[in-house]
């Protein structure tokens, strides 16, 4: 991966890590499906209004929008909202790496290099050393809730991959149309009338820079950066990147809410680092080994 590619991927690392701070200060406030729609909705409109619609199949686009937004997103910001803490949040939805790789090698027949392979085992074992300490039984419906969140974003970078060279911020504001209703319709049904009202009440200046984040930071600005790189580098290559994710998400949700970074979190972050860097760096390593 080029240089610039490199470092456009970890300002999406940190827009993404921090947002899980984001999220868990949106739903103290405001129910988490209802949220997630706000954020879609302002993602999309404006832009719509200017950037001419991709030229990608409407199926493509509802099932990348369905999958990101309701599957995702949903399922996330409801387990947040549902006593997830925010740190290990970010730290289950990086297993979209090791989902991504896995749909790629059976839908898109990519192969792996030894050196993803190597690295994914190196950064699984991190990320199971981080959550030694995080697991609980009280914990598990929004713990599965994240994992089948890291499963929806696994499927739409599939679909990402699928849709061919296309403008990322076009592509990311069309399809942040999708999941408005489908949302709205959800929140109305699980959430209730009154959870809304109760929201759009208590909104203040936060609420409304958490929105502005989570539309335009975290969505367009991090996802488009995200779509870009993946329709130039096979999924294997850009997936591992989300792994740096949980240590920006673990350090901005010590900073913010003191949850607590033990000395198991610090080793399996370390060896995350670690993974990430034999992905994408263990090819050229054994190159220049060959060479000398």
């Amino acid at each position: 991966m080029a240089v610039p590619h490199i470092l456009l991927a970890l300002v999406t690392v940190f827009l993404w890590g921090f947002n899980f701070v984001v999220i868990k200060v949106g739903v103290m406030d405001m129910p988490p499906l209802f949220l997630t729609a706000l954020r879609y909705f302002f993602a999309a409109v404006p832009l719509v209004f200017f950037l001419p619609r991709p030229k990608v199949p409407w199926p493509h686009m509802v099932i990348y929008g369905m999958v990101m937004g309701c599957a995702q997103f949903g399922l996330l910001y409801t387990a947040i909202k549902w006593g997830l803490p925010a740190g290990l949040a970010s730290l289950v939805m990086q297993s979209q790496a090791f989902f991504t790789m896995a749909l790629a090698v059976t839908l898109l027949g990519e192969i792996p290099l030894k050196s993803h392979v190597a690295g994914a085992a190196v950064a699984f074992g991190g990320l199971a050393v981080i959550g030694l300490e995080r697991l609980n039984i009280s914990a598990m419906v929004p713990l599965l809730m994240c994992v089948g969140a890291a499963f929806s974003w696994a499927i739409g970078n599939i679909v990402n991959r699928k849709v061919g060279r296309v403008n990322a911020v076009s592509f990311v504001a069309w399809t942040s149309l999708v999941p408005v209703l489908p949302l709205v319709a959800l929140s109305l049904v699980l959430e209730g009338p009154q959870a809304i009202s109760a929201g759009l009440a208590s909104a203040n200046l936060m609420t409304v820079l958490v929105v502005v984040y989570m539309a335009y930071g975290a969505t367009i600005v991090g996802a488009g950066i995200w779509s870009f790189l993946l329709l130039r580098y096979p999924a294997g290559t850009v997936a591992p990147f989300s792994l740096l994710v949980p240590i920006v998400g673990f350090l901005g949700a010590y900073f913010a809410f003191a949850e607590e970074i033990t000395l198991l979190e610090v080793i399996g972050s370390a060896l995350v680092v670690a993974g990430l860097a034999l992905n994408v760096f263990g090819r050229r390593l054994s190159w220049g080994r060959v060479a000398s």
